[in-house]
């Protein structure tokens, strides 16, 4: 696992799939970890449960991440990501099908990089997904990794 992955946060298998098929179609040969449900995400990123002993030094170089999850809600995802010194500059994008105005807000409120509706076309996604991967992966400059005070 490198600093060129990307966290996929998705419980939906036919929404994984289309993201991983607009990646595919993208040309976007990053590396694709998914998580099923907040839980699942928050081991990946923190070490813990079936990622013990991963490196957490090697973060995602983005965390595509969805709201209405099993488990641990994805902004609660997102708050834990946040409150944590290793974790809190990761690039996250609120990647969902919700439009509710609270939602929203409390992204930007928990400090989300950027808030995108999943567009239902799946020619209009597969270009979100390659602006997504075009902007975080190549233009952005990721910060350093904050390890300890």
């Amino acid at each position: 696992m490198s600093e060129s992955t990307v966290l996929l946060v998705e419980d939906n298998p036919s929404d994984v799939e289309l993201i991983k098929r607009a990646c595919e179609t993208g040309q976007i040969g990053n590396e694709l970890v998914v998580a099923s449900d907040g839980q699942e995400a928050l081991d990946y990123i923190f070490g813990w449960g079936a990622h013990a002993g991963r490196d957490i030094t090697k973060l995602p170089a983005l965390t595509l991440l969805d709201l209405k999850l099993p488990k641990v809600s994805g902004l609660e995802v997102l708050h834990k990501i946040r409150m944590a010194e290793h974790s809190r500059r990761m690039p996250v994008v609120i990647l969902t099908s919700s439009g509710e105005p609270q939602d929203l807000a409390r992204g930007y409120d928990l400090g989300v990089n950027s808030y995108i509706r999943k567009p239902i076309v799946f020619r209009e996604l597969a270009r979100a997904i390659q602006h997504l991967a075009w902007y975080w992966l190549e233009l952005n400059v990721r910060p350093p990794i904050r390890m300890g005070g």
